[in-house]
């Protein structure tokens, strides 16, 4: 009994030996729950960083692939011109004397709006009206002569008879009779002189009075006017300068001589280039939206007016010349300007049978992986999946998209390389 009480003695443990033990044991546990902690946070972390912001776009639904009324067909950017314009110079050379106008002045039409120097014109003119009236006073003196040698005439044809009628009674002499006769004929002679004298006179009166007339021509050409109303776009001389005609074909910005530049500002409208392959899409009396760089908020309507009948071989485009309906004062000559065709309103609009609903994307959010066309649809917001798509040629930058999508789908926006079915993503714009 003795032995086995000996023996359980030797096999209790010391309460102190078993207290080390047992914090060894739980510092183990803290730390295997550290270590824990430490991995699902890491793991939170990398799925945090693994989210890829994206952004999304929404397929468009119509029910025909033909652009409804009033839908864009194409862009094109050009100028605002004015139709009715002018570059105004003398006709004649001259130093200017006097300017009226200024850049912005409106002017109507035949309004003086310069004057050149004339006395020398004026002096001309004075010249000739006296030439006038020089030969005027010649042909008055001619006309008296021709009196003067009428009623001589008549008093020697009347002694020629007198004579005769004496020389047949054997009264006068042979001799006197021919004297008659021979005064007679010296009568004629200053009658036809006179009468000759007179038609000179008036053939140099009709050369002085259209020296006069070219005399006063050239005396108003020294009053610039304006060809029609509009307003002065440029002014191109000061009061001293000459100026000059100017010539057809001239380039105004490098010549000089012009006075000012004019343009109806009521007849403004829109020169733009167009490729050659578009312009069978524009047809006679074609709505467009007209918006000007410095206004970009605002819209003009406009109309096709002229296609013009040739092409720009280095450009590869046509130019077309749009009119705006509706301008006011903001537009202005040489204004950058981007025109939208539109397409035209048809009569069988209403009327016509509906299509078959047609699915378009833009063709940003289509991306062709290992020879694959597909897109990349946003699931719940949080993930991505990739869908097969078919796709034919649209316009306006979309595709249509024959199968491979409902229209209701949101999509990613220019998916980035690495995107793949499945991944986390984030909408910009959504917490």
């Amino acid at each position: 009994m003795s032995q086995v009480k000996e023996r359980l003695e030797a096999l209790r443990l010391d309460e102190n030996e078993l207290r080390p033990r047992r914090r060894r044991w739980w510092v183990l546990l803290a730390g295997l729950l550290i270590l824990l902690a430490a991995a699902g946070w890491a793991w939170r972390a990398r799925a945090a960083l693994a989210v890829t912001e994206v952004d999304t776009v929404r397929p468009t639904v119509r029910r025909s692939l033909q652009p409804g009324a009033g839908a864009p067909l194409l862009t094109a950017s050009g100028y605002v011109v004015a139709r009715r314009k002018a570059v105004v110079s003398a006709k004649i050379q001259g130093r200017l004397a006097d300017l009226r106008v200024e850049e912005g002045s409106r002017v109507s039409a035949n309004e003086v709006i310069a004057r050149l120097e004339s006395a020398d014109y004026e002096a001309a003119v004075a010249s000739a009206r006296a030439r006038v009236a020089s030969v005027r006073s010649s042909i008055e003196s001619a006309q008296a002569r021709i009196l003067r040698a009428q009623a001589e005439l008549q008093e020697a044809e009347r002694q020629r008879r007198l004579t005769d009628r004496l020389a047949d009674e054997l009264i006068a002499s042979v001799d006197a009779r021919d004297i008659a006769r021979s005064r007679v004929s010296l009568n004629e002679a200053a009658v036809a002189q006179a009468r000759a004298d007179r038609a000179q006179a008036e053939a140099a009166l009709v050369q002085a009075e259209a020296d006069v007339r070219y005399a006063e021509a050239q005396l108003q050409n020294t009053v610039i006017r304006a060809p029609f109303g509009g307003v002065v776009v440029r002014k191109m001389a000061e009061v001293g300068e000459s100026v000059a005609p100017i010539p057809p074909g001239v380039n105004i910005s490098t010549s000089s001589g012009a006075i000012v530049a004019l343009a109806d500002l009521d007849t403004l409208e829109v020169e733009v280039d167009v490729s050659e392959s578009n312009v069978a899409r524009l047809g006679d009396d074609q709505p467009a939206e007209v918006v000007v760089e410095a206004f970009p908020e605002r819209k003009y309507r406009g109309i096709l007016r002229q296609v013009i009948p040739t092409a720009d071989r280095t450009k590869a485009t046509v130019m077309v010349k749009v009119t705006i309906l509706d301008k006011d004062a903001n537009l202005k000559p040489e204004m950058s300007a981007k025109v939208t065709f539109l397409e035209a309103s048809r009569a069988d609009a209403a009327t016509a049978a509906p299509d078959a609903p047609v699915v378009l994307v833009p063709q940003t959010a289509v991306v062709s992986r290992d020879g694959v066309v597909r897109v990349f649809e946003v699931v719940d917001g949080v993930t991505v999946r990739t869908r097969t798509v078919t796709t034919a040629p649209s316009q306006q930058n979309q595709l249509h998209v024959t199968s491979g999508l409902e229209g209701g789908e949101v999509l990613v926006n220019r998916p980035p390389e690495a995107l793949k079915d499945g991944d986390a993503v984030r909408v910009k714009g959504q917490s």
